[in-house]
């Protein structure tokens, strides 16, 4: 699970003109990128996926090889294209054209669908968890009432978008800063309960190295994605490297430097306090049980948290509550800002249907919201014939580890642009300045994120891997439609819907 969607950091402005008291001090970059990227569902899911502390290994190559590139590029593409915010469709728009910056767009929007899809199904889970308090009820509920009533959900918010309203968005950036206070709270607090409650029931680490190194197989490279998912989304941060104190060339990778340092420790600190409570062969006892792992494992570790501490179940339920808003109020958001991003973008808006370019009285984009009803709508719909509850949670989340990272294929795609024409765009910071070593490590990062998402669409159940492969391809040919709907709407001059 990514840390919130749509958490707001400081509003966009160049850094000509911006007085020296105004600038972002570089440990101020770490702790916003730091709780921008992380939150304690990244520890569960690389816990549950890579057999348990065997993704301490994991975490500390992906960390090294891909997040650290990928942020100082990041960077260097912020610095390039300061004026226009930072945003990866401008990137590519400026590096290579309009009508690829359309499809990073695209992309972008349409990454959003599975992710919408899987929006109401968490917050469902979690509001089950508050309510009673345990795992077994939603999980033994029919599938087919988990998703009409996650369809109504959806619905409902797929309306309150449509009315130009955003009542939880406030509550996102509340329940966003929580998760993340309670992802460190529950490593500070796993590791002091031994000493704190040394009767209550522990399991025993070992930390040899048979246990940290994983076992290069099939089944590891098919859930590479899911750690992929958890490090990527940092363009986000880009605006910021021309408003740093002092020298951006120096300040800049020393902040990403520090906060990949930071992440990596939480990952493997939190990975460790996750050992002290579930033995990996209980996880990995069988297909089942890992799936019921992954859907709750998070919630269960809270819940022996406080059993540890003698308050019952009070940190679980903080937790959920969190949870629950956040999961909520994402789904509004991602129904109306990314395809905001998409529509009200004069390069892209060009290349879409004319209908989807109407507005209705609230200025909302009626026939957009439409379509991803239907999309994501299709997708809540189709797991309706998954056997269990749990399943559709934990085929959801692998899902969004095979779709989302698409996106971040774009960035370095921009990113090996920008350094093929680089004395075009002068820029303040420079990832390193070798043009053999910058593209070496661009083209390396684009293409282990698209090798993550293809073998990540691979999956022993028939029908899971059937909507991995499905749902990016017929994504895929809807974007390369639409410029050519378009294109027979101005050729016969239309008039707008």
């Amino acid at each position: 699970m990514k840390a919130t969607y749509g958490r707001k950091m400081m509003a966009n402005s160049s850094s000509s003109g911006m007085s020296e008291s105004k600038k972002i001090a570089w440990t101020t970059l770490v702790f916003m990128c730091f709780s921008t990227l992380w939150g304690f569902g990244n520890v569960a899911n690389g816990y549950m996926y890579f057999q348990g502390t065997q993704v301490i290994f994991s975490w500390i190559w992906m960390f090294a090889l891909y997040f650290l590139p990928y942020a100082l590029m990041v960077g260097e593409l912020g610095s390039a294209f300061k004026k226009d915010g930072g945003g990866v469709t401008s990137w590519v728009r400026n590096t290579t054209g309009a009508k690829v910056a359309y499809f990073a767009g695209w992309t972008y929007w349409a990454c959003h669908v599975t992710y919408i899809a899987s929006k109401g199904s968490g917050g469902l889970k979690a509001l089950s968890w508050m309510v009673f308090q345990n795992a077994h009820t939603y999980d033994t509920f029919p599938t087919l009432w988990v998703q009409l009533a996650t369809g109504a959900v959806f619905l409902f918010f797929c309306w309150v978008a449509s009315r130009g309203l955003n009542p939880l968005k406030k509550l996102a950036t509340i329940a966003g800063s929580s998760m993340f206070v309670m992802s460190i709270l529950y490593i500070i607090m796993m590791f002091a309960a031994p000493a704190i409650n040394p009767n209550a029931s522990f399991v025993k680490l070992d930390l040899s190295l048979t246990n940290l190194v994983p076992t290069f197989n099939l089944n590891y490279v098919t859930n590479l994605s899911i750690l992929v998912f958890a490090v990527g989304g940092i363009e986000k941060i880009s605006p910021y490297v021309n408003k740093m104190k002092g020298n951006p060339a120096k300040e800049f990778p020393k902040s990403m430097m520090f906060t990949a340092g930071m992440v990596v420790v939480c990952a493997i600190f939190g990975t460790i306090a996750m050992g002290m409570m579930f033995d990996p062969a209980e996880v990995f006892a069988s297909a089942e049980s890992q799936t019921s792992y992954i859907a709750n494992g998070a919630y269960w570790a809270f819940e022996r948290l406080g059993q540890y501490y003698g308050v019952g179940n009070i940190f679980m339920m903080v937790y959920a509550a969190c949870n629950m808003i956040g999961q909520f109020s994402t789904l509004v958001l991602s129904i109306d800002a990314p395809l905001r991003m998409l529509l009200e973008d004069e390069s892209s808006s060009q290349f879409v249907p004319k209908q989807l370019l109407v507005k209705n009285k609230y200025g909302a984009y009626k026939n957009g919201i439409l379509m991803v009803i239907i999309l994501s709508g299709s997708i809540i719909f189709a797991q309706a014939f998954v056997p269990g509850a749990a399943s559709v949670l934990a085929q959801l989340n692998k899902l969004n580890s095979v779709t989302m990272p698409l996106r971040y294929v774009w960035v370095f795609f921009a990113y090996l642009m920008l350094r093929r024409a680089s004395e075009k765009f002068p820029r303040e910071y420079m990832f390193v300045k070798n043009q053999a070593v910058a593209k070496f490590f661009g083209g390396f990062c684009l293409v282990l994120t698209l090798f993550c998402c293809i073998t990540g669409m691979y999956s022993p159940d028939p029908f899971t891997m059937m909507l991995n492969v499905i749902t990016p391809v017929v994504l895929t040919l809807l974007g390369l439609i639409m410029p050519a709907i378009r294109k027979r709407q101005e050729a016969a001059a239309l008039p707008e819907a």
